[in-house]
């Protein structure tokens, strides 16, 4: 049986590598990726930025299938079984993401992660496939023996991050992001179960964390796209206000289903989430956007024009006397109350932190088998823009009036 292809711009031709791997991507659930945008609103910004999370997954996939070679070429015995079940962990990894990615993660479903909604779907496509994804979710979810697949799905630097920064920065145009993700590969290796890096990685290992810094900075959270995403944001706090408060009838039925206070329980909303992606989102703001709630109507036409409020992004916390302050000045502009002004003049703070040396540290392996920690090899580990939180501070307010006219 010829396995199927996909002609990838990162990578060229990737080889879906089993017909069940080839089962999943044609599932639904993977489907829906095709229509959820990777970087959310970043084209508003970056405008190349239109790739999805269905590009995303195949490309994690087949940086699985590189990392599963590369150990094998070492002589580490990873069977068939356990390689299919990390291929399908990373082709899976996203599907619990909503519309818009980040953005509208806890807005949609509140207190309820992306991470919890994939496992909770692969739950359910592996009672589809009776029981083929046991292995998948018991490596996704760290219970399986061998940590080392575990920490290629999700650690400091796995198969996910070497991608999307590769991916977003070749789309973005943002060359900071663009590492060598498959000489990384090459340098790993595992020890006592656990993935460790040969020391000759050591500048590759550098180089990846300073260019996950720099794209956050430069790409993930630029101003523009950020202060996008949270109006956004604003507008389904809005939305929910009057779907308690009125009989407003907005968007699609998948929305008004998600949205229906009557289901309770989390099983249902993830079903009805996942009839969810941007298109959703879209039209709900396109009906909104001459409907009869000035604040709604006004939150939507920002997003839609492109015509967003001011950012200021500073280094210290915006005092509570600078808010009021400005508040104040808007609420008499705008003529709206101290409780509506909070959809329009808020503060707040964004932050990243280049390397956790308490989460999961990253171990390298010298030649005679001994670990060192990343920490006490790498000059630039330590460095406070690396291994500390890096917070910066925002104020955000109109540029002008003629949406509340």
């Amino acid at each position: 049986m010829k396995l199927t292809q996909y002609n990838d711009p990162i990578y060229g031709f990737i080889t879906i590598p089993t017909p069940f791997i080839g089962k999943l991507i044609n599932h639904p659930y993977v489907q829906r990726l095709r229509r959820i945008k990777q970087m959310g609103l970043s084209f508003l910004v970056f405008t190349a930025t239109e790739h999805t999370r269905f590009q995303h997954a195949l490309g994690a996939m087949y940086l699985a299938t590189k990392a599963v070679a590369s150990l094998r070429k070492q002589g580490i015995q990873i069977n068939d079984s356990e390689a299919e079940a990390l291929y399908a962990a990373l082709l899976l990894h996203d599907i619990g993401h909503g519309p818009f990615s980040h953005a509208l993660e806890h807005a949609l479903l509140p207190d309820t992660a992306h991470e919890k909604i994939s496992l909770a779907l692969m739950h359910d496509m592996n009672r589809e496939f009776d029981g083929k994804l046991h292995l998948t979710i018991k490596m996704f979810t760290n219970n399986y023996s061998r940590g080392f697949f575990n920490q290629l799905i999700s650690s400091q630097i796995d198969l996910d991050r070497l991608d999307y920064l590769k991916r977003d920065s070749f789309y973005s145009g943002v060359t900071d992001g663009n590492i060598n993700s498959e000489r990384l590969i090459s340098m790993m290796t595992v020890k006592d179960d656990n993935l460790v890096f040969f020391t000759k990685a050591i500048h590759s290992i550098e180089k990846f964390l300073l260019a996950r810094r720099m794209m956050y900075w430069s790409v993930y959270l630029h101003k523009t796209s950020f202060v996008a995403e949270e109006l956004l944001i604003r507008f389904f706090k809005r939305f929910d206000y009057l779907k308690k408060t009125t009989k407003i009838s907005l968007g699609t039925s998948a929305l008004a289903d998600l949205t229906n206070k009557k289901k309770t329980k989390l099983v249902d909303k993830i079903h009805q989430f996942t009839q969810l992606d941007d298109n959703d989102i879209w039209v709900t703001l396109k009906s909104a956007s001459n409907g009869n709630d000035t604040i709604l109507s006004s939150l939507a036409n920002m997003i839609l024009n492109r015509d967003l409020l001011k950012i200021q992004i500073l280094n210290k916390p915006i005092s509570k006397i600078k808010l009021e302050s400005k508040q104040q000045f808007f609420m008499n502009k705008l003529g709206l109350s101290e409780k509506n002004i909070n959809y329009f003049v808020f503060s707040g703070s964004l932050g990243i932190q280049g390397y956790n040396l308490d989460d999961r540290p990253i171990k390298l392996c010298s030649l005679d088998g001994e670990l060192i920690l990343f920490e006490d090899f790498s000059e630039i580990a330590h460095f406070p823009i690396l291994a500390r939180k890096d917070y910066k501070y925002f104020l955000a307010y109109p540029k002008q009036d003629r949406y509340f006219s």
